[in-house]
């Protein structure tokens, strides 16, 4: 351990390595320091450590399902946002293409008209009548080149009218999908308020004390995890050194730091946790998919060993949260709500897997 980090800019290492971070909730780097035992309140039953281990848990859950339905919420925005630029070019191709009928229509109308005009009079009665023989065979052949282009419009023109009905066809059915995703993001946004309104009410029962012991509980836990997934010895043989594109990707992510988590965020001055690291890699230069599920989907996979600094890594085996590895086994990304943007051990949480956004 230890290449990757050394190949990030002088800010990312000093953030990467601030101690003042280290002792914030859901980092795992150090053993926590033991909670003296609080003195009981006389106006309540003090928590045992037993409900509040359960309240952990449950919190957990509940974090968890909403990060779920935002990530359901993200993507049906992305495909509502598709879905109306893929409307809006074929409302143009419908106007275009109405203005290419009508004029088709005109010319081929124009054309009728002079044929009927030339062939009132049959082709023999028009040759004793001229002239001059030559004249009347020039006119023939323009008027067998008129009927030649004026069938080439004809075609023209049903073939236009067949891309007509496809647009609107192609339209009818966009507009569906949009009414579903729209419809989808209102039940995702629905789910997402409740689980986190849920969470709310259930630490502002807890007391101040509480609180502070439900904080080490968390830090404890990823404590816990991390230590066991650095002492697997997954990480001993890593230490890839970043790309271009990787460093400035995690210059983006660390000077985020302190931003607090908003659900859809995108930043600048808010984020969700597939917010932070789409919008890292953009920076960057690399458009990635906007939520960890498509990352996970569609991104190169590397093996957890392999993995080097700007690389992100998928948590969960739902593919619900995701993080920017940043070396020597610490990761950055937005937790949760009611959490900022920060750093913790990068095997804190149940790992999915790697990808890699650039090659």
């Amino acid at each position: 351990m230890g290449s990757g980090v050394r190949s990030l800019t002088t800010t990312a290492m000093a953030l990467a390595c601030a101690a003042a971070i280290l002792s914030a909730p859901g980092v795992a780097y150090a053993a926590p320091t033991p909670t003296p035992t609080p003195t009981p309140s006389p106006s309540s039953t003090p928590v045992s450590t037993k409900d509040l281990e359960a309240i952990r848990k449950k919190l957990e859950r509940l974090y968890h399902d909403a990060a779920v339905a935002t990530d359901a919420y993200n993507l049906a925005e992305e495909r509502t946002d598709k879905q109306s630029t893929q409307i809006i070019g074929l409302a143009r191709e419908i106007v275009e293409g109405k203005a290419r009928l009508d004029k088709l229509k005109e010319r081929v109308g124009a054309a009728a008209r002079a044929q009927y005009r030339a062939g009132g009079l049959p082709d023999e009665t028009q040759l004793l009548l001229s002239d001059d023989p030559q004249d009347f065979l020039n006119g023939a052949g323009r008027v067998r080149q008129g009927e030649q282009a004026t069938k080439g419009m004809l075609a023209e023109m049903k073939r236009t009218q067949k891309d007509l009905e496809q647009y609107t066809r192609d339209a009818a059915a966009q507009w569906a999908k949009l009414e579903n995703n729209r419809e989808a993001k209102a039940q995702a946004k629905k789910k997402i308020k409740k689980q986190i309104a849920a969470a709310e009410k259930i630490e502002s029962e807890l007391e101040k004390e509480e609180k502070q012991r439900l904080a080490k509980l968390e830090q404890q836990a990823a404590y816990k995890a991390q230590t066991t997934w650095l002492k697997s010895g997954i990480l001993d043989s890593a230490g890839g050194t970043s790309s271009a594109q990787g460093e400035k990707a995690v210059e983006y992510a660390t000077a985020q730091i302190g931003k607090p988590y908003v659900w859809g965020a995108e930043g600048p001055n808010t984020f969700d946790c597939s917010g932070l690291t789409s919008q890292a890699w953009a920076a960057a230069g690399q458009g990635i998919p906007r939520t960890s599920q498509e990352q996970w989907k569609q991104l190169d996979r590397v093996s957890v060993d392999a993995m080097r600094p700007g690389d992100l890594i998928i948590y969960n085996s739902d593919a619900s949260h995701v993080a920017m590895y940043i070396g020597d086994g610490a990761m950055i990304h937005a937790p949760r709500p009611g959490r900022t943007v920060t750093i913790a051990g990068a095997g804190s949480m149940p790992i999915l897997g790697v990808v890699r956004p650039d090659k």
